[in-house]
């Protein structure tokens, strides 16, 4: 366990440095097969599968991929990302608080596309950490996904799934199934719609604080001539209002990519 805590501050700091540092690193070591990419957003709030992960209040993110066409149209992929956490916990950690100020997730897969199909796949793996988090609180925790996707030209559409052995705060197996449809504007460059709905299903459902429930929201994302992505976005579940879970939320989110 990490015994130096990282606040709000120190976490935008480092995830701006490493995005800063990613294109230089990207050039310096042009040897390296693949590409590089990196990404950053300030957004009014985190919400993870619906439930907030900054109690209520704003969260910088950002990370960075770098990926590898092994045979085409196989590519493989691996990344980090990062942002600020704040879940309102008592525990043991220093200061009578749970310690968890920032979540790192480390990834990475196998994904390509059918011929010229329209059909794409993904399979991959996603540990999330919490450092600083007092570790008695067992809040790290890992999954595999697997997605299938179909691009019909005026929408695409995706199925994925999620699973993990062990839980958040070992709260169990847990599985994430979700439907998701992203769609592009006719005549408005830069313009896009997305929504997915998804159900969480825990195996422990009192240990994790929630009963198994449905999430869903829709967005709108406009590019402003290749420079950012703002987004607006609304999101809801069917968790009681009594319980950590919010019963909807709307979202502003400002995000980069290199």
């Amino acid at each position: 366990m990490l015994t130096k805590k990282f606040t709000a501050l120190g976490t935008a700091a480092a995830i701006y440095a490493v995005i800063a540092a990613t294109p230089a690193m990207a050039q310096e070591k042009s040897m390296i097969p693949g590409t590089f990419s990196a990404n950053v957003a300030l957004t009014s709030e985190y919400l993870f599968r619906g439930l907030s992960q900054t109690d209520d209040g704003p969260a910088l993110q950002g990370g960075f991929d770098h990926e590898v066409e092994v045979a085409k149209p196989v590519s493989v992929y691996a990344g980090v990302w990062g942002s600020n956490v704040d879940f309102g916990e008592s525990g043991a950690g220093a200061g009578g608080i749970d310690g968890a100020n920032i979540e790192l997730d480390l990834y990475g897969g196998l994904k390509g596309n059918i011929g010229d199909s329209g059909l794409s796949w993904d399979l991959g793996f996603i540990y999330y950490a919490y450092p600083g988090a007092d570790s008695g609180l067992n809040y790290d925790f890992w999954e595999i996904q697997g997605a299938v996707g179909y691009d019909f030209g005026v929408a695409s559409v995706t199925a994925s799934v999620n699973y993990s052995p062990e839980n958040f705060g070992k709260s169990g197996e847990a599985l994430y199934p979700k439907l998701a449809v992203d769609v592009p504007v006719p005549g408005v460059k830069g313009l896009s719609l997305s929504g997915y709905v998804a159900k969480q299903y825990i195996e422990k459902n009192t240990v994790f604080g929630t009963a198994d429930y449905v999430e869903w929201n829709m967005g709108v994302t406009y590019n402003f001539a290749g420079l950012f992505d703002a987004n607006i976005t609304y999101s809801d579940t069917d968790v009681s209002p009594d319980t950590d879970g919010k019963e909807e939320a709307i979202l502003f989110t400002i995000s980069k990519s290199f």
